[in-house]
């Protein structure tokens, strides 16, 4: 079959084939397809969409262009949980722990991030000898003893979709509902979930900024996980503002203890239950959402979600005192306040914005090639809604250096003080099943 006929066809609205999608992705792949003519293709796609069976199609071919992970040797329904980024989004260091100590088998994937802070890995690298260079044997056999364990991404899981991602980035076609929601799910594909939860985020700090936008992309998502035969369900949560307070990763780290302790931010702590109620449920360890909540609200109460975590560290070679004793963990040199210019009430945090700020300080990674301070970032201590007066401290700005100016300014800038009561935003929007 010739490119040019695909692309003629995708552009006049026609439905591609499964063998005309596999022969795309297997050709682009392998490099027999040009950039040229694939980019011709993803703009017929940006502008005519794809049916659900094209997505599902174009999701299990990126899926099998590389490595895919066959947790066959799992005992149990293996759920997956993915959130589409923002903020201070601490929620995967909450939930693999609390979903294990009920008993839900958490074989995670995960890599390192580009942006505000870093990625999971980064963040449970802030532990001191924790490492996620297991093999595929010792990680299974960690999953079925412990209920846990993280290894880092293949290099070659889903190659056709880094190479379409790339391509999409200069091309002015990454904002396609099918493109995004097929990138997003090839990848838990070929990671061998059975299960699959999604936290799709909405608001400034999140990739869709607009709710409608996110509840398409939401059950874009989910349509193609169940045609696929994977259990799927979303909820779309709140990015209009960080979650919790801590944005940095010794800090968020921080924050995960402290919230599988019971004494983490509210809002951090409900987001993680609800997503872990439906994990639960996928897992079939309850029977109902409301059986689910209370089993991971007794394992918070009764020690047994902390314990889980400490296990997991040290047997992937982590000090487990750091849960006892948070000193242990990376440090900063300075903490300086971000006080408050008048009185009045906080009326926006603009997260992306923020999360800029922890990035000058070091918590992220512009490029690639840029080395992440683990001790540095922001704490919030206040939220949308709270009342502040003159003098009191917004933001405790953690530091390796004492030039800040343009941190400080970066979160002036972000944070908006009103002389009216404001109302906190929702933070859990829709639920799509």
């Amino acid at each position: 079959m010739r490119m040019v006929d695909l692309i003629e066809k995708k552009r006049d609205g026609k439905e591609l084939t499964k063998e005309e999608i596999h022969h795309i992705i297997n050709g682009y792949t392998n490099g027999d397809i040009p950039d040229y003519q694939i980019s011709a293709l993803t703009m017929a796609i940006y502008f005519q969409g794809m049916t659900d069976a094209e997505r599902a199609e174009l999701t299990m071919a990126m899926a099998a262009s590389g490595d895919t992970i066959d947790l066959s040797e799992i005992e149990g329904i293996k759920v997956d949980k993915h959130s589409t980024g923002g903020v201070g989004d601490t929620t995967t260091l909450v939930l693999a722990p609390l979903v294990a100590a009920v008993g839900v088998p958490v074989a995670k994937m995960s890599g390192r991030g580009l942006g505000h802070t870093g990625g999971t890995i980064d963040k449970l690298e802030s532990i001191p000898g924790f490492h996620v260079e297991i093999d595929s044997k010792q990680f299974i056999e960690l999953v079925n003893k412990n209920k846990l364990a993280v290894i880092g991404q293949s290099g070659n899981l889903t190659p056709a979709d880094k190479k379409l991602y790339a391509l999409r980035d200069v091309t002015a076609t990454v904002n396609s509902i099918p493109l995004i929601a097929s990138s997003i799910m090839s990848k838990k594909i070929a990671a061998g979930a059975d299960a699959i939860v999604l936290d799709v985020k909405t608001g400034a700090g999140a990739f869709m900024k607009d709710i409608e936008d996110s509840k398409t992309l939401a059950k874009a998502m989910v349509d193609i996980g169940n045609i696929v035969g994977r259990r799927t369900m979303a909820i779309i949560s709140d990015m209009s503002q960080p979650l919790g307070y801590a944005i940095g990763n010794a800090l968020e780290v921080k924050e995960a203890i402290d919230t599988l302790r019971g004494k983490g931010p509210k809002d951090l702590e409900e987001l993680c239950l609800t997503l872990g109620s439906y994990m639960v449920l996928l897992a079939e360890k309850a029977v109902s959402l409301e059986e689910a909540r209370l089993k991971l609200k007794t394992v918070i109460e009764n020690g047994k979600a902390i314990e889980t975590l400490k296990v997991f560290l040290e047997a992937q070679g982590g000090d487990p005192t750091v849960v006892d004793d948070q000193d242990r963990l990376p440090q900063a040199k300075y903490m300086f306040e971000l006080e408050a210019q008048h009185d009045g009430y906080i009326s926006e945090i603009v997260a992306d914005a923020v999360g800029t700020a922890a990035m000058l300080l070091g918590a992220g990674r512009a490029t690639k090639e840029s080395k992440i301070d683990l001790a540095v970032g922001l704490v919030l201590n206040k939220k949308i809604g709270d009342k502040v007066t003159k003098g009191e401290s917004l933001v405790t700005i953690h530091s390796n250096t004492e030039k800040i100016d343009e941190v400080r300014e970066k979160l002036y800038e972000s944070i908006k003080i009103t002389a009216s009561e404001v109302k906190p935003p929702k933070l859990i929007y829709a639920t799509i099943e």
